[in-house]
């Protein structure tokens, strides 16, 4: 061994045996009575219940934005697509599930994520384009996009309970 690796430059773990001797007091046990707060009495805790429910009802709604998700475009944009109907079936195509997703950017650019009930469908040709051009119609809207996409693939579950309902399926 050279001179370099006897040195200390570490600190070694205590054996067992130093450890016993030098081991520091245990703390105290925690106690399920030191835990427990004192009992609220029912008119107590009816007061605190009646002061949240006071706040929450005055609280005023945050301003919506107009872009974003929840935005008041985007609402727009729901609204003007759930003008368009299915050509075989007396349901709008958002109520239909087909529409899967509108998204507003800051720019107020809209992209409406969309599928088809198949690949076959014989409105596959136009039924996007008819989007489009509604949901670039929107006041306020500067771009409109669709993207056609087949996963997931369209199902009876994606239909809303008033479709739903319309079809006598509930």
């Amino acid at each position: 061994m050279s001179e370099e690796t006897t040195d200390k430059d570490f600190i070694a773990a205590p054996s067992p045996f130093e450890a016993e001797t030098q081991m520091p007091a245990k703390p105290p046990r925690a106690r399920v009575s030191d835990a427990v707060e004192p009992e609220e009495s029912a008119g107590a805790k009816l007061e605190r219940k009646r002061d949240y429910l006071e706040g929450f009802l005055q609280k005023k709604p945050e301003a919506d934005s107009t872009t974003g998700a929840g935005g008041q475009l985007q609402q727009d944009v729901i609204a003007a697509l759930k003008e368009i109907y299915d050509p075989e079936i007396p349901v709008n195509i958002y109520d239909l599930g087909l529409i899967y997703g509108v998204e507003v950017d800051d720019e107020s650019d809209v992209t409406v994520t969309m599928t088809l009930t198949t690949p076959h469908c014989p409105v596959a040709e136009t039924m996007p384009g008819e989007v489009e051009l509604r949901a670039a119609s929107v006041p306020g809207v500067r771009d409109a996009e669709v993207n056609l996409v087949w996963d997931p693939p369209w199902g009876p579950d994606k239909m809303t309970d008033e479709a739903r309902l319309e079809l006598g399926m509930l």
